[in-house]
């Protein structure tokens, strides 16, 4: 995620009113009321403890074998990460190569980075590129609203106007997805391969009594522990907590793909900078921020809001860190949520064209391992695979869904639900013309909470 936490602004004691007014907000067209907690709630031990149970027992009980239908069109299921920030900016915390051992932890095979642009280095000669003990980097750039992965350097490219940019990026065989698509929801997809259909630091801007909260739980040394016991002992769901559905991503994809191709990947947007952070500033104030800011631009909180502090900086010195929970570890994001490509291999070349041909889905991992998921076409004898074109008139077509665990499943057809089934089988015989994507649903804590994204079938 983006920097935060750091900048919260305390608005004198209405503070701590927004902390505390939090109340379920939307949920998703066909599984109304399913959505019992805010965000806020949900960091409640109880809520978090509960979380993290279902999560284990889902994964203990999912059959994660590869699907036969995979297997049997030699495609792999590599789990894969996008926009990911490591050295690159003031306000990425992280390093590559704490990156690559998190990246080993949480099973993942390939990272395409997406540095800040900061000219004169170039981020694609400059940058990790290939196989780094096991898992594959591609090298690439978050600027102009765009994640780029181009196949080689675009140093001299970089100020043209934006369809001659375009066209620069993709040359080759490059890759260009829109970012942030709250930021630039009218934005034109000509040209583009694809789109982020889920962004993490959205949910947690969203968040703003979460933020609060976690503000006055730094400033509080009982409610330091019970956050640092949050992130030792159900660190998943903690970090979850502020994941919704992610309605205006989906609803921009839905509504371009009825007259484009255009392929959904998740944007962990991971930085490694939400370790929190409280510091004494006098026995009366502490100033609150995070591992990338600065002193001075950090928040102080006076002990006259909150009289907890004088107990937390008592015996320590002014400069002295009084509170430190690391939230953000990139081991966290990685499972939070990625992007799943079904390839030949693990290859940069190989995962490129999978990408281009739309055959990936989006998962948040941590509710449970996905791996198995299948989203497929089958007529007659043949099946195609997710991001497949088929024609209505060439024959009968059954859509099937295959999943590793018990789930509630949605098909999305030109963005409206037509059919919803429960189990780890799905199937449905198209009539009509249109682009049918896939949905799985885990109940979490009495919650439905989205699990799984495909991308679309297009039946033309």
């Amino acid at each position: 995620m983006r920097v935060l936490f750091g900048g919260w602004c305390a608005p004198g004691h209405a503070l701590l009113g927004l902390a505390l007014i939090s109340s379920p907000t939307w949920a998703a067209d066909g599984l109304a009321g399913s959505k019992l907690y805010s965000p806020t709630q949900r960091m409640a031990p109880a809520r978090l403890n509960a979380a993290q149970r279902d999560s284990q027992r889902l994964r203990a009980t999912a059959t994660n074998a590869p699907a036969q239908a995979a297997q049997a069109a030699k495609l792999n299921d590599y789990r894969v990460i996008f926009h990911a920030h490591a050295e690159d900016s003031a306000h990425t915390g992280g390093t590559r190569p704490e990156m690559l051992a998190e990246a080993k932890k949480a099973g993942v095979h390939a990272i395409f980075l997406s540095d800040h642009y900061r000219p004169p280095r170039d981020f694609i000669t400059e940058s990790w590129r290939g196989m780094h003990d096991g898992v594959l980097f591609v090298p690439g750039s978050e600027e102009r609203g765009f994640l780029l992965a181009p196949t080689h350097s675009i140093a001299a490219q970089m100020k043209l106007e934006t369809p001659e940019f375009i066209k620069a990026v993709t040359a080759d065989g490059g890759l260009i997805f829109l970012s942030h698509i709250e930021e630039r929801p009218n934005h034109s997809m000509e040209g583009l391969d694809g789109l982020e259909i889920y962004n993490r630091h959205f949910d947690a801007k969203n968040d703003k009594a979460g933020i609060l909260t976690l503000v006055l739980k730094m400033t509080d040394p009982k409610g330091i522990a019970e956050l640092q016991k949050a992130v030792d002992e159900t660190p998943d769901a903690i970090f979850a907590g502020q994941v919704e559905y992610p309605k205006v991503y989906l609803d921009k994809w839905d509504a371009e793909t009825k007259n484009k191709r255009l392929t959904g990947v998740a944007a962990n947007d991971c930085h490694h900078n939400q370790i929190l952070i409280a510091k004494m500033k006098d026995e009366n104030a502490v100033i609150v921020g995070t591992n990338v800011d600065r002193d001075d631009q950090m928040r102080p909180v006076p002990a006259s809001l909150r009289p907890t502090i004088r107990e937390l900086v008592k015996g320590h010195k002014p400069g002295d860190v009084v509170g430190l929970v690391d939230l953000d570890s990139y081991h966290r994001s990685f499972l939070n949520s990625s992007t799943h490509i079904f390839a030949s291999e693990l290859t940069e070349n190989a995962l490129r064209d999978a990408l281009r041909n739309g055959r990936a889905y989006v998962s948040h991992d941590w509710m449970c391992d996905p791996t198995g998921f299948a989203f497929y076409a089958q007529t007659g004898d043949r099946q195609s695979f997710l991001g497949s074109e088929l024609k209505l008139d060439s024959g009968p077509i059954k859509l099937v869904g295959l999943l590793p665990q018990d789930a509630t499943i949605r098909l999305i057809a030109d963005g409206k639900p037509v059919a919803q089934a429960e189990g780890r089988r799905f199937e449905f015989d198209v009539k009509e013309k249109g682009v049918y994507r896939l949905e799985a649903w885990l109940k979490i804590d009495g919650e439905m909470r989205g699990w799984i994204y495909a991308n679309p079938i297009y039946v033309r």
